[in-house]
């Protein structure tokens, strides 16, 4: 900002030089403007430069998040590609094999029959028909000769039919095994990627932890993000469809100390304040996070419709189910989303799968519930068995 403001002042200097300047100095004054326009260019680009060494943390976290996503489908999608390709690989050479067996069988016979027409000679076939006694026995040996001649002529059919089998099939398999080869080298080198681009996302929370600076910026963005989820949940309490009327009837309120969790894991964070030692600051914790390994699935707790479902800055892939009568849980963190706005959902039906979106310590499920704006200790709510491992755990 100084070097903007420090490039203003040059500009209005030399509007005022240009004023008083006699006609003589055109290009002079030509010069010396080209000269401030390229300082400007240069002190824009310092500029540019320092804000995108000092962008937020949490949004260099979410593009990395993105990215990764992005190549964990694509590193999916190849992996898939890859499968297939094997399995059309070795069909391919199976059939192969088995074309070159039957084209090797119609060769052995073809090889019986030259051997026999070899030894019965040029005049063979014909001492065969007129050895006959009698002319019945005549009509029967022109008949048994046809069909030896009938019988070559299908084994040349089909040795050429199969040998133009074997070739296309092994024009095939090799194609096939390119293919194969192909998808194997492209699996390695999205997996080199996706690996690639987590060591950075590793890089970013370590330097966040090392410097207490950044981590404290980091908990003041987070402060923001969770404000952020709370105006859009305030949003969605204003806003509710007319087609989700039928949740006031689910009764979410008397479900109290029965939900089902929407994973079976245990509790590490619990609902409740967080001081920081060093920096002597209070926050406060309006929802818990599951421990679980990534893609493990993600349940509703109860019936629902949802409302949101998608990128939210500070929790990663996050859904928003409304259970009604101003009733809410928020499950952030997720790897895959299998649900869209608006959707119905029943207790117990998949929402997505685990992951560590918008996550400053590898794969957990964070989970909130609401009425209105207003967090509940989810621990409260949840069925005794999930609060009792909770409590188990020690507070962090």
């Amino acid at each position: 900002m100084t070097v903007l403001c420090g490039a203003r002042a040059l500009v209005l200097a030399l509007v005022l030089v240009f004023a008083l300047a006699p006609p003589g100095a055109e290009a002079e004054e030509a010069a010396d403007l080209d000269a401030l326009r390229a300082r400007i260019r240069e002190s824009r680009e310092r500029v540019g430069a320092h804000e995108r060494q000092e962008r937020a943390l949490l949004e260099q976290l979410e593009e990395s998040d993105r990215l990764s996503a992005a190549l964990s489908r694509e590193v999916r999608r190849t992996r898939e590609a890859a499968t297939l390709a094997l399995a059309e690989s070795e069909r391919l050479e199976t059939a192969r094999a088995l074309a070159s067996e039957r084209l090797e069988r119609t060769r052995r016979a073809m090889a019986k029959r030259v051997v026999a027409l070899y030894k019965a000679g040029a005049v063979g076939p014909l001492r065969f028909v007129f050895g006959s006694s009698s002319v019945p026995e005549l009509l029967s040996r022109v008949a048994a000769l046809e069909t030896f001649v009938e019988y070559d002529a299908r084994l040349v059919d089909r040795y050429r039919t199969e040998t133009a089998e074997l070739e296309t099939l092994g024009a095939a398999a090799l194609a096939a095994a390119r293919a194969r080869d192909a998808t194997a080298v492209l699996l390695e080198q999205r997996s080199a990627e996706l690996l690639a681009e987590r060591a950075v996302r590793r890089a970013l929370l370590r330097r966040a932890r090392e410097d207490r600076t950044q981590e404290r910026a980091l908990l003041v963005e987070l402060e923001k993000a969770a404000r952020a989820l709370e105006e859009t949940l305030a949003a969605l309490g204003e806003t509710r469809a007319a087609d989700t009327a039928w949740l006031v009837d689910q009764q979410f309120a008397a479900r109290r100390g029965a939900l089902s969790p929407p994973l079976a894991s245990e509790i590490i964070h619990r609902f409740e304040k967080v001081i920081d030692e060093e920096f002597r600051t209070e926050t406060f914790r309006k929802g818990v996070e599951f421990a679980a390994a990534g893609g493990e699935s993600v349940r509703a707790v109860a019936p629902g419709a949802v409302r949101f479902a998608g990128w939210f800055r500070g929790y990663g892939k996050l859904v928003i189910v409304d259970h009604g009568d101003d009733y809410f849980t928020v499950l952030g963190h997720m790897a895959e989303i299998y649900v869209e706005v608006g959707d119905a959902v029943g207790e117990g039906d998949m929402l997505g799968t685990v992951g560590d979106t918008g996550s400053l310590a590898g794969p957990s499920l964070y989970f909130e519930i609401r009425h209105g704006a207003a967090p509940l200790d989810p621990a409260a709510w949840l069925a005794p068995e999930t609060a009792a491992r909770a409590d188990r755990r020690p507070v962090e």
